[in-house]
């Protein structure tokens, strides 16, 4: 927002950007945010995109899905579910779609309905694997158990992303 003094009154004006159908990174081309989760079961997250900047934490948990909101040569921006972040180096990312759950005692489906049999029941905190999201549902795979959950109730999918 950009304010311009009028005498003793101050005149707000908002300029308006164009808007894209969805932004792109100048590295790769590919869609930000994006989802993406940890390839490594150990990744530093640094203040900046270069092996100088200080290391503010470690990942230490293997196929945590993260969200890719910048790019910067081989360095990516990157944020977990509670909004934490920094940059990572790409090699120890991966596109294989991952998510966490984020209701207590979530019933796996065998069906994407919620009146199927219910197949087992994830705690909040697991780590899944999707393999397909519709609208509304998502195909994953826990710990071996396969079975259908709700999108809402997971971290690591848009809300309008669908997944074949």
């Amino acid at each position: 927002m950009k304010s311009v003094m009028l005498g003793a009154m101050a005149l707000c004006l908002v300029l308006a950007l164009p808007v894209t159908a969805q932004d792109r990174g100048s590295v790769t081309n590919l869609p930000l945010p994006r989802f993406v989760s940890m390839k490594a079961s150990e990744g530093n997250v640094r203040r900046g995109p270069s092996l100088t900047h200080q290391i503010d934490w470690v990942f230490q948990r293997k196929d945590v899905p993260l969200v890719i909101t910048a790019e910067h040569g081989h360095w990516r921006r990157i944020e977990d579910r509670d909004g934490v972040g920094g940059w990572v180096h790409y090699s120890l990312l991966s596109g294989t779609r991952t998510a966490i759950v984020e209701k207590d005692m979530l019933e796996l489906k065998a069906q994407p309905t919620e009146g199927a049999l219910a197949v087992a029941q994830l705690e909040v905190g697991v780590i899944v694997k999707i393999d397909e999201c519709r609208a509304d549902w998502c195909r994953m795979n826990a710990a071996g158990y396969k079975g259908w959950a709700p999108k809402a109730a997971l971290w690591g999918i848009g809300n309008d992303e669908i997944i074949d």
